[in-house]
């Protein structure tokens, strides 16, 4: 990353609400976006006009405020890191097992195939495929970013990792998972979208250019990581707040719940937690928030305390 990113207090508010922003803003977009989940954007629409509201329903059936696969694995996720001190290969994979045991309401194929390829052979690495460039491992990396605030970037990068290649092993859910990272860092440390932009952003397409998301609208993104990062870079770049942000993700419809997952985590780091709608944030299972916020807290401390004993500033590896 730019050297101009470095910065010893993030603008314009603290890392900590900031990653509190992050952490509520991932949960209530993937509640927000469940309900239109493999919906078209002209089903939605119809039978919505604007999806602008937690209401629940969708094909899981859920109650108002009931999240997804993609907030419940980012906190056995956080779990997992604040029982070891780290993002631990062995560990993720052992709490992503536990989180399969307990019957999610969702589940994604490949996600599941990583788990059960762990049970069955105990490592934390599911095989390298060129098929497994699905979205399942960007949607939860939130608790990785949050714990590896303030890390040189080949810290950052093998905590990417080795979350992610339990279930998805595959250079472009990488390259998706680093740059999502990334973003999240900058808004951590208070930069702004246009740094996002020719930052992160421009580096990961640069480097693959199959994530290019300029030019034809991304509606109905499937699971495929490219397809959920163009709609969700084209929801923040062309938005100027987080709700807004939010309702252009999911109503694009697709995968929904996973494009506004991902949307809320970038977009709450980077418009704080007072930016979330009051009505969004009431309507969110009481469980969910309150783990939510214990976890945001809790990764962050492990974070600057992890900084300040490597003798460097919290943003030090921006």
């Amino acid at each position: 990353m730019p050297a101009s990113a470095r910065k010893t207090e993030p603008a314009g508010g603290d890392v900590r609400a900031r990653a509190l922003g992050a952490y509520l803003g991932l949960a209530v977009g993937d509640a927000l976006g469940a309900t239109v989940e493999f919906m078209t954007p002209n089903e939605i629409r119809a039978r919505y006009g604007t999806h602008d509201r937690i209401r629940g329903g969708g094909w899981l059936g859920l109650r108002p405020g009931q999240v997804t696969d993609d907030t419940t694995m980012a906190l056995a996720l956080g779990e997992s890191i604040l029982a070891t001190g780290g993002v631990d290969a062995a560990a993720a994979a052992q709490a992503f097992s536990d989180w399969m045991a307990a019957k999610p309401v969702d589940i994604g194929n490949t996600v599941r195939r990583g788990i059960v390829h762990y049970r069955y052979s105990g490592e934390p690495e599911a095989p390298a495929s060129e098929h497994d460039a699905g979205n399942g491992a960007c949607m939860r990396l939130l608790p990785a970013a949050l714990a590896t605030f303030g890390s040189s970037s080949e810290v950052v990068r093998a905590a990417v990792r080795a979350q992610s290649h339990v279930t998805h092993n595959n250079p472009q859910s990488d390259a998706a998972c680093e740059a999502v990272t990334a973003m999240v860092h900058g808004a951590l440390a208070g930069r702004d979208k246009a740094w996002l932009l020719r930052g992160p952003v421009a580096e990961l397409v640069q480097a693959h250019p199959s994530f290019a998301f300029r030019g034809r609208r991304r509606d109905d993104p499937t699971g495929y990581v490219v397809e959920t990062l163009q709609a969700v870079l084209q929801a923040l770049f062309d938005t100027d707040d987080f709700p807004g942000c939010l309702i252009d993700v999911v109503n694009r419809g697709g995968d929904a719940d996973t494009t506004g997952a991902i949307a809320g985590m970038i977009a709450g780091a980077l418009y704080g937690p007072d930016a979330i709608p009051a009505d969004w944030l009431a309507a969110l299972a009481p469980e969910v928030e309150a783990a939510c916020r214990t976890q945001a807290s809790a990764l962050m401390e492990l974070a600057l305390a992890d900084s300040h004993a490597a003798g460097h500033a919290p943003a030090g590896k921006m």
